[in-house]
């Protein structure tokens, strides 16, 4: 080993030197090559033991006094001998989680991270990099703004408000003295049975790389080279296919065919690296076609290292390599499961308990099993991002340093990213907004609780500790009260969550005394859904809505008040038998500790909803579709040619659908080029006017349809989208951009193509057709 004194002071001397400019050092790939000699130079120096050390990742309960599985003693302390053996012997490189499962405050978090930093710098010379998860802002750090998850995010059709929520969560974990999150979540969430679908943007790949964009660039910035002391870096995650499992069930397998995981799945990462400029990925736990992703070369190193020259880190998740022996069996030991994932390119473990890793490896390496080669090139990476990171100049810092953290501006970023989330899907007689001074009955178990609007990684990983952080925030109920008079709003849940059991499990209701207290009111406002959840203990065995929640809806129902249905989860529960007697649907997803507001302001008319769908609600469980989906899969309001195969599909509401409280109308629409080649860019037009009477948001959404393919093509697609403002009578042009090679599709050789013929596009209800002169197959596995 080498003396660690010394390498010590070639890191300090190393450090000294600044990192020049951005347009300066640049190389064709994107690197700095005054920080890549930094990082060649650290490497050099460093013993196999000291190189293995950083590959490995363990939670924080690890480290504290009692530490076990999610286990440490409170007051949380670090114990002076578990630090010993994880940076003295093992020269570990990174740290992640909170412990015991509980959000901390910046102060806490500050002595946690500060202790750790110095005490690695003092074994290694190398700063540790701690990682949490920060999904829809801090999530564990008390104190902190949390946003709508990311579902409720992607309803917005808002680039910029989901890259100002990124923004505002980095300033704030950089409060907290961590400098990485796993996140943007851009698995596409396609299918309405999985657990974590609200985690992710939607079930459209296009939909989801814009966000992913936007979400990466404002936790990062511009230069990920140098990332700056209000940023962080982001993991995308979790590479990939993860949200379609064939169950349903989270961390299932999935079945994906070569063009749809190049075409779509592959979509939303490759634009994250390469035009996002993402520091690092999170492997998806699962398997695809067979093969465990965490096993899988080919998609691991060929196709992010190799083909989009990814030069991040590429991280597991919890355990998962030990679940390629444990659970996938194709390792027949530990060892072999190291040797495995780590020669399929991951370059750091989430291990996140077992510290024989570091051993294991570096027997792996002294054997030949693993090359040198291999581990040089993960712990590159890793040095490469703490650089980029400026934790080799400045580990940790002052809480003090982040006066913004949970200010009233983050405050009305939040409420704003809210206000644009929630989704009107119904408004029978334009019923909404109500009237000032009207008398509410707020009902439901989702009425009056801050634990179902944040959902899960709010304060704790399943959520349930939200009642404990959020008491100064306002439920539905409060909200309601607030916006209508304490006077003129009753609460009578009718049914309630067991919030000492599992998940989904309800108390027994009490529904006869919500029916009663709906006497002496004008509208019932229903609140329904689910409680907080995350990852496999979300499972259902089925998608329905739970029968105390449907049958306190139909007695509402009987009482002939109108009922105006809140629909407060993560996944689209199905409705279908109480939507037709409802007098307003208003789906508030996962909206966070401002969503009562926003709902409140939505119902009163002083905000205008201009959410829209970023999935395809479905009506039956059997009957589970996308928007792209294949011709075949008639929708139930088309039939086409002479025969019904019965593969006619009715859905509750398409994806994109979304109400307001104006009405608008499209015209005009225009495309610069008729005939188009391979390579233009097709401008499109279109005349969009509100004629109603008050003010509204409107997202234009641009599809095409390729009409005739070698391959099935898909119904059609969305290209790109724009948010707008009008006022009343107002009318504005909307220009959108289309690449033409955006039209291209993956054929069954999982070649790139765009073949010559006729597409439509289609905005609104304006259609146009236009002609592709060449066809043209792309040779590299991207455009």
């Amino acid at each position: 080993m080498k003396s660690k004194k010394f390498l010590n002071v070639i890191i300090l001397i190393l450090s000294a030197f600044p990192i020049t400019g951005f347009a300066q050092n640049f190389n064709d790939s994107g690197k700095d090559f005054a920080l890549e000699q930094k990082v060649d130079s650290v490497l050099s120096r460093m013993s196999l033991e000291e190189k293995v050390g950083q590959m490995a990742q363990f939670t924080l309960d690890v480290l504290g006094k009692g530490g076990g599985l999610y286990a440490s003693d409170e007051p949380f302390e670090l114990d002076p001998t578990m630090m010993d053996v994880v940076f003295g012997k093992y020269k570990v490189g990174s740290i992640l989680n909170t412990s015991n499962n509980r959000a901390r405050t910046t102060e806490v978090w500050e002595n946690i991270i500060t202790n750790i930093q110095q005490k690695a710098i003092k074994e290694t010379g190398i700063p540790v990099l701690y990682g949490i998860d920060s999904n829809h802002g801090t999530t564990y750090t008390a104190g902190g703004t949390l946003f709508p998850q990311e579902i409720g995010m992607a309803a917005t059709f808002n680039p910029q408000l989901v890259e100002k929520g990124s923004q505002i969560s980095a300033y704030e974990t950089r409060a907290s003295n961590i400098p990485w999150t796993f996140n943007p979540t851009m698995d596409l969430g396609r299918d309405a049975r999985w657990s974590r679908q609200w985690e992710s943007y939607g079930e459209d790949a296009y939909l989801n790389a814009t966000m992913a964009v936007a979400s990466v660039r404002g936790f990062q910035g511009k230069d990920r080279n140098s990332v700056g002391k209000d940023r962080i870096a982001a993991c995308i995650k979790h590479y990939m296919g993860y949200g379609v499992p064939v169950s349903g069930k989270d961390r299932t397998p999935a079945v994906i065919s070569e063009s749809d995981l190049r075409e779509k799945f592959f979509e939303p990462f490759r634009a994250s690296i390469v035009d996002g400029g993402a520091l690092s990925l999170m492997v998806n736990s699962g398997i695809i076609n067979g093969v465990s992703t965490h096993s899988d070369y080919r998609l691991i190193t060929e196709w992010l290292k190799e083909d989009l020259n990814f030069d991040g880190v590429i991280v597991t998740d919890w355990a998962d390599v030990q679940n390629l022996l444990s659970r996938d069996h194709i390792a027949k030991d530990y060892k072999d499961a190291i040797r495995i994932a780590i020669n399929a390119g991951i370059d750091m473990v989430m291990e996140p308990y077992n510290l024989k890793f570091c051993d294991e490896l570096v027997a792996l390496v002294k054997s030949g099993e693993v090359k040198q080669t291999r581990i040089d090139d993960a712990v590159r990476r890793i040095l490469r991002m703490k650089y980029r990171l400026g934790l080799f100049d400045r580990p940790y810092w002052s809480r003090n340093e982040y006066p913004d953290f949970g200010s009233k501006a983050h405050e009305a970023a939040a409420k704003a990213a809210a206000d644009e989330s929630i989704t009107l899907l119904k408004n029978e007689g334009n019923i909404l907004p109500l009237k000032k001074g009207a008398r509410l009955l707020v009902t439901g178990p989702n009425a009056n609780s801050m634990r179902p609007l944040n959902g899960g990684w709010s304060y704790s990983w399943q959520g349930e500790k939200t009642e404990e952080f959020a008491q100064q925030y306002n439920t539905i109920f409060e909200a309601l009260q607030n916006k209508f008079g304490e006077t003129n709003v009753k609460y009578e849940p009718g049914v309630t969550y067991k919030m000492d059991g599992q998940y989904f499990e309800e108390n027994p209701p009490e529904i006869e005394k919500a029916v009663a207290a709906a006497s002496n009111v004008d509208y019932v406002v229903l609140c329904v859904g689910e409680n907080s959840y995350c990852e496999t203990p979300g499972n259902l065995d089925e998608l329905t809505l739970s029968e105390n929640q449907i049958a306190l809806a139909k007695a509402l129902y009987k009482t002939g008040k109108p009922v105006i249905l809140v629909l407060n989860e993560g996944r689209p529960r199905l409705i279908r038998t109480i939507e037709p007697d409802a007098k307003a649907v208003v789906q508030v997803y996962l909206p966070g500790n401002y969503g009562g507001d926003a709902l409140a302001d939505i119902l009163a008319g002083d905000v205008n909803p201009s959410g829209k769908l970023p999935y395809t609600y479905p009506k039956f469980e059997q009957s589970l579709i996308t928007y792209d989906h294949k011709p075949s899969q008639n929708l139930a309001e088309k039939m086409s040619g002479a025969y019904d195969y019965g593969a006619r599909t009715d859905v509750q509401y398409p994806f994109g659908f979304g109400l307001s409280y104006t009405t608008f109308e499209y015209s005009n629409l225009t495309v610069d080029k008729n005939e188009f080649l391979p390579g233009d860019i097709l401008t499109v037009s279109v005349d969009v006017k509100n004629t109603g009477k008050v003010a509204g948001k409107e997202t234009v959404m641009l599809f095409s349809s390729d009409l005739v393919a070698s391959i099935t093509p898909d119904v059609r697609r969305l290209r790109a989208f724009e948010k707008i403002e009008l006022q009343p009578g107002e009318t504005k042009k909307v220009v959108l951009k289309l690449p033409a090679n955006d039209l291209a599709f993956v054929n069954e050789k999982g070649k790139w193509i765009i073949e010559e013929g006729d597409f439509r596009l289609q905005v609104a209800n304006q259609t146009q057709q236009i002609r592709c002169m060449k066809t043209k197959i792309w040779e590299t596995p991207n455009r």
